[in-house]
């Protein structure tokens, strides 16, 4: 008996080991952008509610192949072998600056479809997407529980709101793309709308511009940013982490490729109809009702969960028992 359940144990763990997905969305939402979306390896199986972190790309990374999103950032750590315990949206600028509205009209959608701790959000871009994520978090600073800028600056009306949330911002002093007095230039109007506690600024000698993607690949950056909460009871900036020069020379040393398995798929491709705000994916209307399918979704269950059959599925979706399903597909079942 202990040897038959040691061996369903083994049996067991590669399959708690292959569930990381990363899905690609194009065209779902008005107003939006082209994005990325992972989910950890448990995250199908609890159901529980996951952090959730906003990774907001440089002007190198823009244009219409999504595959760009993913040479550098927490997506590229993911690959790595970083076991990053939350679900990470990844838009893609077609070009140009990055839109508050259009960030939040992805994040909403991506709300509405996932299962995401809303007091647990956090945003960090680099360049351009340091520039973003300034001037979303400081249209939207109800929405973040933290926040880092790289190698950015701002181009807001008011800084204010940037002093409700935790923000730490990260310049290389020997960045020649996006000179430091551009961040300075934040802190300094972040200050003149009064005290900033929950405010780094942290300049960082002789780096260049590029070296702060290392950033991304330093277990510091995420155990700092899940350390604030947006429900906190008094709201703080954690200073015990540290992220210096000398930090950022150990962001390569333990890639181990083989470590995390993800499974990347086609998720949903539309023609940008507004989304379903709905947190199960299921929608009726009149007599007819769809299930949009999630990650680990089968025939047989959705079957089950609707008290109709496999047969009745396939007729009604002109679709096979063996077809494949996607994430995001519509599946009328009645």
């Amino acid at each position: 008996m202990k040897k038959t359940l040691f061996l369903l144990i083994l049996l067991s763990l590669p399959l708690a080991l292959c569930c990381q997905t990363l899905a690609s969305f194009r065209n779902v939402v008005p107003n939006g952008y082209n994005f990325w979306v992972y989910t950890p390896g448990d995250y199908d199986s609890t159901r529980a509610e996951k952090p959730l972190i906003l990774f907001l790309h440089g002007a190198s990374l823009s244009g219409s192949d999504l595959s760009r999103v993913r040479k550098y950032g927490p997506l590229t750590a993911i690959s790595y072998g970083h076991d990053i315990d939350a679900v990470i949206l990844a838009p893609q600028s077609p070009g140009g600056s990055w839109k508050a509205d259009n960030v939040e009209n992805i994040l909403n959608w991506t709300l509405a479809h996932y299962s995401v701790d809303t007091n647990r959000i956090y945003v960090i871009g680099m360049s351009m997407g340091g520039y973003g994520t300034i001037n979303y978090t400081g249209t939207y600073p109800d929405r973040v529980a933290a926040a880092m800028a790289l190698c950015g600056g701002g181009n807001l009306k008011g800084y204010c709101n940037l002093n409700q949330f935790p923000l730490w911002i990260m310049h290389g002093t020997a960045d020649r793309a996006v000179g430091v007095g551009e961040s300075q230039k934040v802190v300094n109007a972040m200050k003149a709308c009064g005290d900033t506690p929950l405010l780094r600024f942290t300049k960082l000698p002789g780096q260049s511009h590029a070296a702060l993607a290392k950033i991304f690949y330093l277990d510091e950056t995420y155990e700092w940013l899940f350390s604030h909460r947006l429900d906190d009871s008094v709201r703080h900036i954690n200073t015990d982490i540290d992220i210096t020069a000398k930090t950022m020379e150990k962001a390569y040393q333990n890639i181990d490729r083989s470590k995390i398995k993800v499974e990347v798929v086609n998720g949903q491709t539309g023609n940008a109809e507004p989304a379903k705000t709905t947190t199960d994916s299921n929608s009726s209307t009149a007599d007819v009702t769809y299930h949009r399918v999630k990650k680990g979704d089968t025939l047989s269950a959705i079957a089950r969960k609707y008290h109709t059959t496999v047969s009745k599925l396939c007729q009604l979706n002109h679709i096979k028992e063996t077809s494949i399903l996607q994430i995001g597909q519509k599946i009328k079942v009645k």
